[in-house]
């Protein structure tokens, strides 16, 4: 009677296992996309670092104790792997760069500066690439979340100790109002 069942429990068993292999290879995939996503977030944080020098440079004149501030909170950066300390390291940068910016706001000849102008664009298009890099992050890490908490693959992030990533949070420098400045 067993040899009658035979096929039908040899076929539910072949599902099971390509179910299972299909499954652990979709988070393999997933934890892939959201290392490269990370990477880009990375490479357009560098960016911005590489940015930051050459805005000091033109505004150390007119305003000493702004740029002495965001030197101090660019040496604070980490390249740590824990996103949450990270982000809140990157949002600190950018609170700096938003001020060092109302600062330029109080110095027209720095306003009218060519160098200055080019650098305040190229800080815009810094910050929306890092906020383009941020959203396809944060969307890998909700597709790969969703796989990790929903049924029945959360029974295979168990077995294989898969862990929800944290979404990444940033405040740009180009994302807020200028704050007053009063000296």
């Amino acid at each position: 009677m067993l040899e009658e069942y035979a096929p039908i429990i040899l076929f539910i068993c072949l599902i099971a296992v390509l179910w299972l292999v299909g499954t652990y290879n979709n988070f393999i995939k997933r934890r892939n996309m959201i290392e490269e996503q990370w990477s880009g977030i990375d490479v357009a944080l560098r960016r911005r670092y590489n940015l930051i020098p050459n805005l000091i440079k033109a505004v150390k004149g007119y305003g000493k104790h702004e740029s002495e501030l965001l030197q101090k909170t660019t040496e604070q950066r980490t390249n740590g792997d824990n996103i949450t300390q990270r982000a809140a390291s990157e949002s600190e940068i950018s609170r700096s760069l938003n001020n060092l910016l109302a600062v330029a706001e109080q110095y027209p000849d720095l306003k009218a500066s060519n160098n200055f102008l080019a650098l305040q664009s190229s800080l815009n298009e810094i910050e929306k690439e890092v906020q383009q890099a941020r959203q396809g992050y944060n969307a890998a890490v909700r597709k790969f979340n969703t796989l990790v908490e929903s049924f029945p693959s959360n029974i295979m992030a168990k077995i294989f100790n898969f862990k929800t990533f944290s979404y990444f949070t940033l405040e740009l420098a180009t994302q807020r109002e200028f704050p007053d400045v009063d000296f």
